[in-house]
Formats: structure tokens, C-alpha cells, sequence
């Protein structure tokens, strides 16, 4: 017992710990081999990012034409007369307003209002969707023969 009590206790600070670890493998031809920290070994950005280097980093290639042509294309459309001489923007818009009549209660399952936010939204994204197609593909010459 007095001899556990005069051993001395290395800490976290201590040179045992500070050491990297080696561990050796028969993979490694006998070699020892030392831990690495495997994020660590990746391409770092200068701000510690870690980055890929196959996956572009711009994959969306965001561009303000293709949101304002495609709302355009979408608005044009969509605003035609067509359903009992109304559109369905202007459909939409009056079924906000009916809603909003009543604001702190949501509006009920059996409302316009979803089946028209649904149709409208649907339209917007199926537009902004072959805009970007659209757009993107011909800057980058998709369509080229």
C-alpha cells in the first residue's frame, strides 16, 4: 500500500498523453503506423471547411434571371381568366383575403384556399424548375448538337 501511494499519477498533461499513439499492423508490412485524425487528412479550405474536390461547390449555380423570368412565366399564365371567368392567381389572392377575414383561426380542411395554394405553388415550381433547366442549359450549350 505505501508504495501506491508514493507512485506518481500522469495527468492529462502529462508526456504520456502528448505522445501520438503508434499501433502496428501486419497490412503495413510490419511498420508502425500513428493514428491520424481522418477529417483531418481531407482538403481544408483556408477558412477549415472540409471541401470535396468532385462535388462543384456551386451545385445550385443560383442566378436572379431564372427567379425573375420564371415568376414572370409563371404570373403571365396563371393570371388568364379561365376557371368561371377567373384566374388563378386572382383565385388564390381572393382566398388569402377570405382567410385572413378570420385570421386567428387557420383555415378548415374544406377551404379553396388549400386546393388553390397547392395549384398555384405546384405551377411556380414546374416553372422555376424548366427555367433553371432552360436557362442553365443553354449558357452552358446543352443543346448544342
Amino acid at each position: 500500500m505505501a508504495a501506491a501511494a508514493t507512485s506518481t499519477v500522469s495527468g492529462l498533461a502529462g508526456a504520456a498523453l502528448a505522445r501520438r499513439p503508434a499501433f502496428s499492423t501486419s497490412f503495413t508490412s510490419g511498420g508502425r503506423v500513428s493514428a491520424r485524425n481522418p477529417l483531418m487528412t481531407r482538403n481544408l479550405e483556408r477558412n477549415g471547411r472540409i471541401t470535396c474536390m468532385t462535388f462543384p461547390r456551386d451545385w445550385l449555380r443560383r442566378d436572379l434571371n431564372v427567379i425573375g423570368f420564371g415568376l414572370i412565366g409563371w404570373l403571365a399564365p396563371s393570371s388568364i381568366p379561365l376557371i368561371n371567368g377567373n384566374s388563378l392567381t386572382g383565385l388564390f389572392f381572393s382566398s388569402i383575403g377570405e382567410e385572413l377575414a378570420h385570421f386567428p383561426s387557420p383555415p378548415a380542411l374544406q377551404s379553396q384556399f388549400w386546393l388553390w395554394l397547392v395549384t398555384w405553388h405546384l405551377g411556380l415550381f414546374i416553372a422555376l424548375t424548366f427555367g433553371q433547366i432552360g436557362f442553365k442549359g443553354r449558357t452552358e450549350d446543352y443543346f448544342q448538337k
